[in-house]
């Protein structure tokens, strides 16, 4: 049986704790500023965001200095090697100073209330780890539709498919201290979750989209055969499940994906998926909706 520490006792601080944002960066020129604007935009503004350069062939990096250079809350760490978004994300957590750590990638967009809405919401239901819906984007701006999420999950409930969008993600350094993701070069996101669902009893959801995807070709979300590959290796070399275990899990993973894609309003009505083909209509400042 898993050891879960006693949230009970652990002290949630409620006088604005600060939050430190973690945005991993390569080759992200022509979307980096757009993703700062969202957090510029935050009506909580308690934070630092640490954009770590992994390594850029473009000039991201260059992007990166000259928004630092125009509010002191953003740090620029740039890799020795390029190592993939696991190390850029582990940099920037050993370099975190906030109570509060929170992830967005370099593409996608924050709500202006996703901070303050969040925060207030962990601290007040003792919660380490939190998430949100989302709604995904095209790069022209136009919306696809918003994933919903569960109340609620646990351990074994995620290992059947992780629920938790990265840059919806934040989780309380106070209460668990730091946990690191695996390095590996995907799905380290839900290897992180796993981990953290190791010390706690659940995660909980906030079921309104507060974060904005970006989806596009070159996601690395996009290629479904290389994420199923990556989800097999969590199953059985980061969790060292059996193999009987792991065969269970993926067929969960896998039937789940099939589901979203031909039946998207079966799965939801069994349970299995919360993804809706709900629009969003785009409202409010930067941060709030994409702009083309």
């Amino acid at each position: 049986m898993k050891q879960h520490h006693d949230f009970a006792e652990a002290s949630l601080s409620v006088t604005a704790p600060t939050v430190s944002i973690i945005t991993p960066c390569f080759n992200a020129e022509h979307t980096l500023k757009k993703t700062v604007d969202s957090v510029l935009a935050q009506s909580f503004q308690e934070w630092e965001l640490l954009l770590i350069d992994d390594r850029s062939t473009d000039n991201t990096y260059d992007v990166a200095l000259k928004l630092a250079r125009t509010d002191s809350r953003i740090k620029v760490l740039q890799l020795a090697n390029n190592g993939g978004a696991a190390k850029a994300r582990n940099h920037g957590i050993e370099h975190a100073t906030g109570q509060f750590i929170a992830f967005i990638d370099a593409d996608d967009q924050w709500e202006t209330e996703k901070l303050s809405t969040q925060i207030k919401w962990m601290i007040e239901q003792q919660c380490p780890l939190s998430y949100t819906a989302y709604s995904r984007s095209t790069p022209e701006g136009a919306l696809i539709n918003w994933v919903g999420v569960p109340k609620k999950i646990n351990y074994r409930e995620l290992l059947k498919t992780n629920y938790i969008g990265c840059s919806t993600a934040i989780y309380d350094s106070k209460a668990i201290g730091k946990v690191y993701m695996p390095d590996i070069r995907r799905r380290q996101d839900y290897g992180l979750w796993l981990r953290i669902l190791k010390l706690i009893p659940e995660a909980r959801g906030i079921n309104t989209p507060l974060t904005d995807y970006l989806v596009h070709d070159q996601s690395l979300s996009s290629n479904k055969k290389v994420s199923a590959s990556y989800n097999w290796k969590i199953y059985r070399q980061i969790e060292g499940l059996s193999l009987l275990t792991s065969a269970y899990y993926f067929f969960q993973y896998a039937i789940r994906g099939i589901l979203r894609t031909k039946a998207p309003g079966l799965s939801t009505k069994l349970g299995l998926l919360h993804t809706t083909d709900k629009k969003i209509q785009p409202k409010g400042p930067p941060g709030s909706s994409r702009k083309a």
